[in-house]
C-alpha cells in the first residue's frame, strides 16, 4: 500500500508539472506626433496605463499567456488566434490585444497583459472585455468601458466610466466624472468637477467634491458622501 501511494503521490506531482502556462513578452511602439489620442481595444486580461509628462511615443509591454500549452502548442494557438498591433489612423493611436474567441467562445484559454505608457497630454478611449484596469496621470479626457474586472483611475481631466461588474476606485479628477455601473463597489475623491452616478448594486462612497453630486440610481447597497461643495441630487 505504501509504495501504491507513493507511486500515485509521483504521478499525480508530475501531471500538475506538465500543465503549465506558456508566457512571452512582446513590445510595441509608436511615435506619438500628431496623435491626439489613444484608442485601446482590448479582450481579456490586465491593462495598466501611465500618463507620463514629456515622453513623445506610446509604449506597450504585452506579456502573452496561454493557460496549459507548451511551447509547440502555444506557438499554434499565438499564430491562428492573437491579434496585437499598434497603429496610427487619422490622428488616432489604435491598440488592439485579444485572441480570437477568447475565454466565452470557442478560442484558447488566453489572455494578455498589458503595460502601456504613453504622453500625458493625449486623450484615452478603452474598450476593455475582462480584466483589471488600471490608470494614472492622464492629463485628459479618459473613457473607459469595460465588461468585468476592476477599474482604478487616479489623476486624470474628465472621466466617463460604463462598467459591467467589479469594484470602482477613483482619485483625483480635474474635471467632471460620470459613472455607469451594473454591480461592485464604488469609491469616488478629489474631483475638481461634478460627479454622476448611475448603480446598479454595491455600495457607493463619494468626497471632496467641488461641483454638484448627482445619484441617478444608487441600486441597493449603502451610500455615504461627504465634502460636497455643490448641491446633492439623490433620485429617491
Amino acid at each position: 500500500m505504501r509504495s501504491f501511494i507513493v507511486m500515485a503521490m509521483f504521478l499525480a506531482s508530475f501531471a500538475h508539472a506538465a500543465w503549465t502556462d506558456y508566457e512571452e513578452v512582446r513590445d510595441l511602439a509608436l511615435d506619438a506626433e500628431g496623435i491626439s489620442e489613444l484608442d485601446i481595444r482590448a479582450g481579456a486580461g490586465s491593462l495598466d496605463v501611465r500618463g507620463v509628462d514629456g515622453q513623445d511615443s506610446i509604449i506597450v509591454k504585452a506579456t502573452i499567456i496561454v493557460v496549459d500549452a507548451d511551447e509547440d502548442e502555444a506557438a499554434r494557438i499565438i499564430a491562428r488566434k492573437l491579434e496585437l498591433s499598434l497603429d496610427e489612423r487619422d490622428g488616432k493611436a489604435i491598440l488592439k490585444s485579444d485572441f480570437d474567441g477568447g475565454f466565452m467562445g470557442s478560442g484558447p484559454n488566453a489572455r494578455i497583459d498589458l503595460e502601456v505608457s504613453m504622453p500625458a497630454g493625449l486623450a484615452l478611449n478603452v474598450d476593455d472585455g475582462s480584466g483589471s484596469v488600471d490608470v494614472r496621470d492622464v492629463a485628459a479626457d479618459v473613457r473607459i468601458d469595460d465588461g468585468s474586472g476592476s477599474i482604478d483611475v487616479e489623476n486624470v481631466a474628465n472621466l466617463v466610466i460604463d462598467d459591467g461588474s467589479g469594484s470602482i476606485d477613483v482619485e483625483g479628477a480635474a474635471g467632471d466624472v460620470n459613472i455607469t455601473d451594473g454591480s461592485g463597489s464604488i469609491s469616488v475623491r478629489g474631483v475638481a468637477g461634478s460627479v454622476t452616478i448611475d448603480d446598479g448594486s454595491g455600495s457607493i462612497k463619494v468626497s471632496d467634491v467641488e461641483e454638484d453630486l448627482i445619484i441617478v440610481d444608487d441600486g441597493s447597497g449603502g451610500l455615504k458622501f461627504s465634502d460636497i461643495r455643490g448641491k446633492v441630487e439623490q433620485d429617491t
